[in-house]
C-alpha cells in the first residue's frame, strides 16, 4: 500500500524544520489587527492560517490589538473584529491582548537603545525627514541631530514623553544605517508625540511607538515563534530583525510573509468603504454588497464556505487574484446538501384552479432536499388560488418553451397537473389572472401515465402566503469597466441592489430566524437580513444564485 503525500505549504516547511532543529519547542502564533475599521476577505486568510497553524501544531494562538494610533481607532472595530473572528471559528481562549498593554514596555525599549547609542532624538519636519532619507538610487544623509549624547538624548525623549513638545516637533529615530539599501533601514522613525485620547490608554502617553517598532516588541513579550504576515512587510523585516536583536530578547520571533489574498471586482480598501458608506451608497460596513467579513456573515455567507474558499486559495509568495465566482462556489458548495429547498415566488401572477373546490385546503408533503433525504419533507398547503412567478407564463411563447401557456399543461411541483385554460389583462395589457384546470388524478406525481408534461414549476398558496421583501445583490462593482476610473473614484454598478417588496413565500417561512438560510426552489440561496427583517416582515438577501461560471481545475 503507498503511503499518503501529504503537501506542505512553505510556511508548514519552515514551522516543522524550526521544530526538528530546535529553534522553538512549540509553535506560538497571533492575529495582529488594527482596530481602525472593519476586517475583509483577506483579514479571513490571515485569521484561519495563523490559527490553523497553532491548531495544527498544538500550539497557542493570540488576538492582539495593534492599537498604537489613536487617531483611527474606535471601540467599535474592537468589538467589530472580535465578533468577526469568533464567528470564523478561531478561538483565543482567554488569550486577549492589546499593544497598549506593553507601551510601558516599549518605552523602556526606546530607552535601551537610546543608552546604547542605537536611537536618538530628531529636531527635523517630516517633509525634511523625507528629504533626508534619500531615494531608492540615491544614499540618504544623517540628520543634524544623529550625533547628540546619549545624555542629552535621554532628556529629550523624557521631556517627549512628559509633554514638553507639540505634534511632531520631536521624534525618535533608530539610528541604523542612512546608506542602507532598504530605505526602511535609513534611520526610520520609532516614536512620535501625538496628543490624543486613546481608546483604553485614555490621556496616559502623549507619546506611541510607530508600528514597525511595536510590533516585534509585542511579539517578543508575547513570546510569538512565528508571526506571519504579508508581503508587503518583507522589506520590513530587517528592520524587525534589528529591533529583536538590539533588544537583545532571548527567543526572538521569526517573521514569515505570504502573499495576500486578492478578489476580482471588489472593494476592500478602507478608504473607498469609509466613502461608500458616508456617502449611504452602502448601508453601512456590512452591507451585503461588500466583503468585509460582517458583510458576507449579514448576507449569508457561512464560516465553513470562508474556510473552503481560503483553503482552496492556498498559500504562497505568489501575488495573484482570485475569481469572485470560486467564493460563490464554496457557499453553494456549503449549503446544497445543509439546506432546505421551500418555494417563494418574487414576482407573483395569481394563478386559480377553476375546477378546484373553492373552500378547500389541503397539505402536500414535500421534500425539503432532494439530495439529502436526512432533511426529510414537510407539509405545504395548497389551495384554489396560487402564485406563481409571472416569468413562468407566456401569452405568445417561443419555441421549447415548456412553462405555461394558453393550451398547455405543466406539473405545480409535488402538486397537480394543470392545463391553462385562459388569463385575464389590466388596462395597460399587463396579465393580472392565470385561469387552470387540474386533473385531481396527478396529485404528487401520480395517475398520469402515457401522458408527459415538460414544464415543472413552483407555486405558493394565495390564502396562506408569507410576504416578504427580497433584495437581490450584484456586485458594486461595475466589472466591465474594472474597478476604478482614471481619476481614482469607483466604477459603481448601478444595478448592484434589487429591491423585490410584494414577494410571496410558503408559510413555512414564517418563523425564519436572522442569519438562517435556504434554497428558494430555482431562484437560488436566501438568507434572513440581520439588520431589517422583522417577525412580520421578512426580509431575505440573495446569498447567491444557483448558476454559477466557476468549475475547480482538475486534479493533475
Amino acid at each position: 500500500m503507498e503511503k499518503e503525500i501529504i503537501s506542505k505549504n512553505f510556511i508548514e516547511q519552515i514551522i516543522e524544520k524550526d521544530l526538528a532543529e530546535g529553534h522553538c519547542d512549540t509553535v506560538h502564533t497571533r492575529f495582529p489587527p488594527e482596530p481602525n475599521g472593519y476586517l475583509h476577505i483577506g483579514h479571513a486568510k490571515s485569521i484561519l492560517l495563523n490559527y490553523g497553524l497553532a491548531q495544527k501544531y498544538n500550539g497557542t494562538f493570540n488576538l492582539r490589538f495593534d492599537d498604537t494610533n489613536p487617531t483611527k481607532e474606535k471601540v467599535e472595530f474592537v468589538e467589530s473584529i472580535k465578533k468577526d473572528i469568533e464567528w470564523l471559528g478561531a478561538d483565543w481562549e482567554d488569550r486577549l491582548f492589546f499593544a497598549s498593554d506593553y507601551f510601558e514596555q516599549m518605552y523602556e525599549a526606546a530607552v535601551k537603545l537610546i543608552k546604547k547609542g542605537k536611537a536618538y532624538v530628531c529636531d527635523l519636519l517630516p517633509e525634511e525627514i523625507r528629504e533626508y532619507r534619500g531615494t531608492l538610487t540615491e544614499p540618504g544623509k544623517d540628520s543634524p541631530c544623529r550625533n547628540r549624547s546619549i545624555e542629552e538624548n535621554l532628556e529629550l525623549f523624557e521631556n517627549m514623553k512628559n509633554g514638553v513638545y507639540k505634534d511632531g516637533e520631536k521624534v525618535l529615530r533608530a539610528r541604523i544605517d542612512m546608506s542602507s539599501p532598504n530605505i526602511n533601514m535609513r534611520d526610520p522613525i520609532i516614536y512620535r508625540v501625538a496628543h490624543m485620547n486613546h481608546h483604553r490608554t485614555g490621556d496616559t502617553w502623549c507619546i506611541y511607538p510607530m508600528y514597525d517598532f511595536a510590533h516585534p516588541i509585542e511579539d517578543a513579550i508575547e513570546g510569538i515563534t512565528h508571526s506571519i504576515c504579508t508581503l508587503e512587510f518583507e522589506d520590513h523585516r530587517p528592520l524587525y530583525d534589528w529591533v529583536v536583536r538590539e533588544l537583545e530578547y532571548e527567543m526572538p520571533p521569526k517573521q514569515i510573509e505570504f502573499a495576500k489574498l486578492y478578489l476580482t471586482n471588489v472593494v476592500t480598501g478602507k478608504r473607498y468603504i469609509k466613502r461608500l458608506v458616508e456617502e449611504g451608497i452602502v448601508d453601512g460596513w456590512d452591507d451585503p454588497r461588500l466583503v468585509s467579513i460582517a458583510a458576507l456573515r449579514r448576507r449569508g455567507f457561512t464560516p465553513e464556505s470562508i474556510k473552503m474558499f481560503v483553503e482552496l486559495c492556498g498559500v504562497s509568495k505568489s501575488q495573484s487574484s482570485v475569481d469572485y465566482a470560486m467564493l460563490e462556489y464554496c457557499i453553494r458548495e456549503d449549503l446544497k446538501l445543509k439546506r432546505p429547498r421551500m418555494m417563494a415566488v418574487l414576482d407573483p401572477v395569481k394563478l386559480i384552479i377553476d375546477n378546484y373546490p373553492e373552500d378547500e385546503m389541503e397539505y402536500l408533503d414535500i421534500d425539503n432536499n432532494l439530495e439529502n433525504e436526512s432533511l426529510g419533507t414537510r407539509k405545504v398547503p395548497f389551495g384554489r388560488e396560487l402564485y406563481i412567478d409571472r416569468e413562468d407564463f407566456m401569452e405568445n411563447p417561443p419555441k421549447k418553451y415548456f412553462r405555461l401557456f394558453p393550451g398547455n399543461e405543466v406539473r405545480l411541483m409535488g402538486a397537480y397537473f394543470v392545463k391553462c385554460v385562459s388569463y385575464e389583462k389590466d388596462e395597460d395589457g399587463k396579465v393580472t389572472e392565470i385561469h387552470c384546470t387540474y386533473d385531481p388524478e396527478t396529485k404528487c406525481g401520480s395517475g398520469f401515465a402515457g401522458r408527459k408534461v415538460k414544464g415543472t414549476i413552483h407555486w405558493v398558496a394565495a390564502k396562506t402566503a408569507v410576504k416578504a421583501e427580497v433584495r437581490l445583490y450584484e456586485n458594486i462593482i461595475d466589472e466591465e469597466k474594472g474597478v476604478y476610473n482614471e481619476d481614482g473614484s469607483l466604477n459603481l454598478n448601478p444595478n448592484s441592489l434589487t429591491v423585490l417588496k410584494d414577494c410571496y413565500l410558503e408559510p413555512n417561512f414564517s418563523d425564519a430566524k436572522a442569519y438562517e438560510s435556504f434554497q428558494f426552489v430555482r431562484q437560488g440561496f436566501f438568507c434572513v437580513d440581520a439588520r431589517d427583517s422583522r417577525p412580520d416582515a421578512l426580509v431575505f438577501n440573495r446569498i447567491v444564485s444557483l448558476k454559477s461560471s466557476f468549475k475547480l481545475p482538475k486534479a493533475e
